[in-house]
């Protein structure tokens, strides 16, 4: 009775469980809100990067890349408070998110083209695609906005 050599069959079963794993997690990271997103702007350009991610539990996100390069050095005059005359790039515009069922809410969005904070939500609605509500008193008098996932960072 011949043996054979079973080394072909486990190597490729070793890559194809490598290649599963893989593909499961950027399946899951795409599932996401974490990460960078792409804001646009009024005219629909996009103009700025915003990092989301967890801090102490909830969440929240700031601007880490301006496009225009005009702007990089802009501050925030129109912001009160903390905010006040702070560089927009790397300012925390979204704070205090939880986790509610599909969307996380609870929290407020500074907007520093207007120095406006705002309640908001935001959900995933695609995998590369977050919807985010800002609004005073209730949902219904607001304004949405949709960030495209920034594939390069």
């Amino acid at each position: 009775m011949q043996v054979y050599n079973n080394m072909p069959f486990k190597n490729m079963k070793k890559k194809l469980t490598i290649f599963l794993l893989i593909a499961f997690s950027s399946t899951m990271n795409a599932q996401t809100i974490f990460g960078n997103w792409l804001s646009k702007n009024k005219d629909g350009t996009f103009d700025s990067v915003i990092k989301v991610y967890k801090k102490d539990g909830k969440v929240v996100a700031k601007i880490i890349e301006i496009k225009d390069t005009s702007r990089q050095n802009a501050v925030c005059e129109l912001c009160e408070g903390k905010n006040k005359n702070k560089p927009i790039l790397g300012l925390n515009i979204l704070t205090g998110l939880e986790k509610q069922d599909d969307e996380w809410s609870g929290g407020t969005i500074l907007d520093p083209r207007n120095g406006k904070v705002y309640q908001c939500y935001i959900e995933l609605v695609k995998p590369n695609k977050l919807k985010l509500r800002g609004y005073i008193g209730i949902s219904l008098f607001g304004k949405t906005a949709y960030w495209e996932r920034a594939e390069s960072f």
